[in-house]
């Protein structure tokens, strides 16, 4: 136990720095209040030397300790377990730059997160729906740690829209069904609060088969600012990974007979081959598309991206439309990441743009067709 006194100034700064929680890596305890002793005011944490003020100590030293004893940049904010844990029963396991990587990580977050002003407070819509026999229920921790520096949440809880169903995706009343309740939730949820001004922006994480996505980006639209995430799988996280190098899209137009089926191949996530499209539409059926020229599952790591890729779609719309006319529906063949997904259904505009009939991939059963947006 340490001997010596810190001043209180010094004891201020630290509790400022930590935010009142414990720094140790992964825990982030509030360490102020307790309701069940009844103490709202009381403080329940302990300051740790991470080189200690005696040789003795853990991870002490002759010279250092007595120099780093009343340093702030040698303290930490422990709650009670971590504090006992790196003091008393695995001092060996925790080195002194291991600690000050905790202490600088989380020091470095909290100031992040607290100096974001008032206009980057996001509401969170966190969307799941069944994936074949999968529970696609995601983390409310690892989207709030997402969201930083452009956003921070606007409130603890998400509002949550979830698609529940005994009904397989292979049964002729799935799609409607979870189509009308995809919408009578985001307007009892979303919709309405937004009309209210009670939401000014939201930050979306989003799991569920495509043809739910995209709608779901039809709902969003471009009625207020929106945030899309993508969950990755290596590493996994919902943080967007800055440093990826761009991905190459290729966009194909057709320019042959108008009066004939359309057909719109979105291929990010992986290839597909016209012959796929062609055996449910027929072959003459016109192809336009947009693919990735090295496609994979967590190809989409950049907002850049996502961007660029709704820039081509934007013109592939009018293009259609200009090519075929105002009375053709476009089929739309998705095999996208979830946020392409969603940003497909934003980039539409309403009163603009043609319906579209969006098609599921299905195993062994090729494309089936399954909601229509627009009719």
């Amino acid at each position: 136990m340490s001997s010596t006194y810190i001043p209180a100034k010094t004891q201020t700064q630290l509790w400022a720095l930590a935010a009142g929680r414990c720094e140790f890596a992964g825990c982030n305890k509030l360490l102020v209040g307790d309701l069940i002793a009844g103490k709202e005011d009381g403080k329940f944490g302990f300051i740790a030397h991470i080189v200690a003020d005696s040789e003795n100590g853990p991870r002490g030293d002759k010279i250092r300790s007595p120099l780093l004893a009343r340093e702030i940049s040698n303290l930490m904010l422990l709650c009670p377990i971590h504090h006992k844990e790196i003091d008393v029963d695995h001092v060996d396991d925790y080195r002194e730059p291991s600690l000050l990587a905790m202490k600088r990580e989380h020091e470095d977050r909290i100031e992040m997160v607290t100096d974001m002003d008032v206009d980057r407070a996001a509401h969170v819509l966190r969307f799941a729906a069944t994936i074949g026999q999968m529970d696609s229920l995601v983390s409310t921790k690892a989207i709030f740690a997402a969201m930083p520096p452009d956003r921070h949440p606007a409130e603890r809880r998400t509002i949550d829209i979830e698609l529940n169903s005994e009904i397989k995706d292979d049964e002729p009343a799935f799609w409607n069904m979870q189509s009308e309740h995809l919408h009578r939730q985001f307007q009892r949820k979303v919709k309405e609060r937004i009309e209210q001004k009670e939401i000014l922006q939201l930050s979306v994480f989003a799991l569920a088969p495509q043809p739910l996505l995209i709608e779901l980006g039809t709902l969003l639209g471009d009625i207020m600012p929106v945030s899309v995430h993508q969950k990755y799988r290596e590493p996994s996280t919902w943080k967007w990974q800055l440093h990826q190098p761009p991905i190459n899209f290729n966009v194909g137009e057709y320019s042959g007979p108008k009066d004939v089926p359309v057909a719109l191949k979105l291929a990010i996530s992986a290839t597909v081959e016209d012959q796929r499209i062609h055996s449910v539409l027929g072959e003459d059926a016109a192809i336009w598309s947009v693919t990735a020229e090295e496609p994979h599952n967590d190809i989409m790591r950049r907002q850049d991206d996502l961007a660029i890729y709704k820039t081509h779609l934007r013109r592939l719309f009018d293009r259609i439309k200009a090519h075929h006319g105002d009375d053709v529906t476009i089929n739309v063949f998705p095999v996208l990441p979830a946020s392409v997904a969603v940003e497909t259904g934003r980039t539409r505009m309403p009163k603009a743009d043609l319906p579209l009939v969006i098609f599921d991939q299905k195993p062994e059963r090729g494309f089936v067709q399954t909601i229509t947006i627009g009719s």
